[in-house]
């Protein structure tokens, strides 16, 4: 039995392909789940949403109050988040708004629903405006997935997609800080925490990639392949050196606004150099090994029960 009221709306919601009543009825609604900033557990909480063109837009209200609303604080800390609506679950990048572009999608938010105008004017805190935004790279397409090396290539196609996404928004960026002149804020704003949310994604994925790798994958490879213990070597400290460059990457972004172009370029080049090589080495070495492995695993059989 649920027991609280956002329980219940869960419940109803999931129950009645995204329908609810009570103060939630004949608006616009949506599941948002978070992975906790410090617990590090998923957390789901109904909220209502704008719709921006194609994009859907959260506000952190918290009705007004003087704190910023808990799911916000975990999207910073872990952009990917998964998002129902209907009857339609995908996962999204969130990316709060800055500046001027944060402006104009609150100002379109409270033309739709004018409530939050009422909650920004009790509180001295500025509401954030969170862009649900698609979270595959630009030009992603999904390809048939039937083998274990299918599913290691399509890990790969995301992460180098990922790291070319964050490159061009980069450069962009700061082209835009380049060709400003005069006081106030450069044009494009808002690409700072959007570089920031994209790159944070990227790092997290590929931790726990290089994670279910180490612990998981090259130990059963490796119980039937003793042979390549010295590439599960190479591909392990690999997997240090791209986890210590990509520490100082995170760094770089904590302070995208004011970061010095080139350094942060350097760096995104390191990391741009140090991963391509290490999937290059793991497709070359690993893929051959899983072309016949089928994907998603095949339940072993169950035994046939004995007939009298």
């Amino acid at each position: 039995m649920p027991t609280s009221f956002d329980e219940q709306v869960i419940e109803e919601f999931r129950a009645n392909e995204g329908r609810v009543g009570g103060p939630f009825e004949g608006g616009d609604l949506l599941l948002l789940t978070t992975t906790g900033a410090r617990s590090g557990t998923e957390r789901t909480t109904p909220l209502g949403y704008v719709r921006h063109g194609d994009a859907l837009l959260l506000v952190g209200s918290n009705l007004g109050g003087p704190h910023h609303p808990a799911w916000y604080h975990d999207l910073l800390a872990h952009p990917v988040v998964r998002v129902e609506v209907g009857t339609r679950t995908f996962q999204a990048l969130a990316v709060p708004a800055e500046g001027a572009r944060r402006d104009e999608l609150f100002a379109h938010a409270v033309r739709q629903a004018p409530g939050y105008g009422d909650y920004q004017a009790r509180t001295t805190r500025t509401l954030p405006v969170v862009v649900l935004e698609r979270a595959e790279p630009d030009g992603w397409e999904p390809r048939p997935v039937v083998t274990l090396a299918d599913k290691l290539m399509e890990v790969h196609t995301w992460l180098r997609g990922q790291l070319r996404q964050v490159r061009a928004e980069a450069d962009a960026h700061f082209a835009a800080r380049a060709a400003h002149q005069g006081p106030g804020e450069p044009p494009a704003p808002g690409l700072g925490l959007q570089i920031r949310q994209r790159c944070l994604a990227f790092c997290q994925a590929l931790e726990f990639h290089h994670v279910s790798e180490d612990d998981h994958l090259f130990p059963g490879i490796a119980r039937h392949h003793p042979r390549l213990t010295a590439t599960f070597d190479r591909l392990r400290e690999e997997h240090r050196t791209i986890a210590r460059v990509q520490g100082e990457l995170a760094a770089l972004l904590d302070g995208i606004g004011i970061a010095d172009p080139q350094r942060f370029r350097t760096e995104l080049d390191a990391m741009s150099k140090e991963l391509n090589a290490h999937l290059d080495y793991e497709e070359e070495t690993i893929l051959p090994l899983l072309a016949d492995v089928p994907w998603p695993p095949v339940p072993p059989a169950r035994p046939a029960e004995a007939t009298g």
